[in-house]
């Protein structure tokens, strides 16, 4: 999860959300699927995987059978694909801090944490045809018995203001947040804005906060790809970074 920074609280000016279409991160063809197998696998069996997973993620966005499903059939579909992917700590899965995936980095790398997760399924309900103003990525405190830190989910509102419905990595079950009281929003964002939790129903573009935006526009607009060798994992730096990250056990 990533660490709940006092400065992330600040909003986005509009301009910072520019991005290619939603459902462009989401698609995928044979050479990419390829060029990914190439570039992230290991070994023989690990470009099997990567090759099955992406050949799976685009079957069920392309299909127009799933197209065609009422939206509450998409969330389900999306949310049970996305769970088959193993949950890392960033600096187990990247070598660092804190990283926001794109989706098919997230599912050729066959891991990630809260973020990664939430964002994938962000863009494959829209390439689903699921409106962007029906889904937000929030980010939550998340409380559990003696436990609390910081969280990621997506939630898709049927009504502006309505209960939302929230797609998690850690509860597999999509539920309204109304049944969700282990998580308290701090604010929602999608590629036209971002809401505090106290203000869902309009975009609030005031007090702008560059370093955060330009994480949001990266996973929007970066191409490369990144991926760990089995000897760079070993490493003394991603083993120090592990040490030092005490959330990361």
């Amino acid at each position: 999860m990533p660490r709940l920074r006092q400065s992330l609280v600040f909003v986005l000016g509009a301009a910072l959300f520019t991005a290619p279409p939603a459902a462009d991160l989401a698609r995928v063809d044979e050479a990419e699927i390829q060029r990914l197998m190439d570039t992230v696998g290991q070994s023989e069996a690990e470009k099997k995987v990567i090759q099955r997973r992406l050949a799976n993620w685009k079957s069920m966005i392309e299909s127009p059978k799933n197209k065609g499903l009422e939206d509450g059939s998409k969330l389900k579909l999306v949310n049970e694909f996305v769970a088959e992917t193993p949950f890392y700590c960033d600096p187990v899965q990247w070598c660092l801090e804190d990283y926001w995936a794109k989706p098919l980095e997230f599912l050729a790398n066959d891991g990630g944490d809260c973020e990664d997760f939430a964002i994938a399924k962000y863009y494959a309900l829209r390439a689903l045809g699921v409106p962007d103003d029906k889904l937000r990525i929030v980010y939550a405190s998340y409380r559990q018995g003696s436990f609390s830190g910081a969280h990621m989910v997506l939630a898709y509102y049927p009504m502006p203001d309505g209960d939302p419905m929230i797609l998690d990595n850690i509860n597999h079950e999509v539920l309204p947040g109304s049944r969700r009281a282990d998580l308290t929003p701090v604010f929602s964002f999608n590629t036209q804005g971002l809401w505090s939790a106290k203000e869902l129903k309009g975009r609030d573009t005031s007090n702008p906060h560059k370093s955060w935006g330009d994480v949001w526009r990266k996973v929007q607009t970066d191409t490369t790809i990144r991926f760990l060798t089995p000897e760079q994992r070993k490493s003394q730096e991603c083993q120090a970074l592990r040490g030092r990250v005490s959330w990361c056990r």
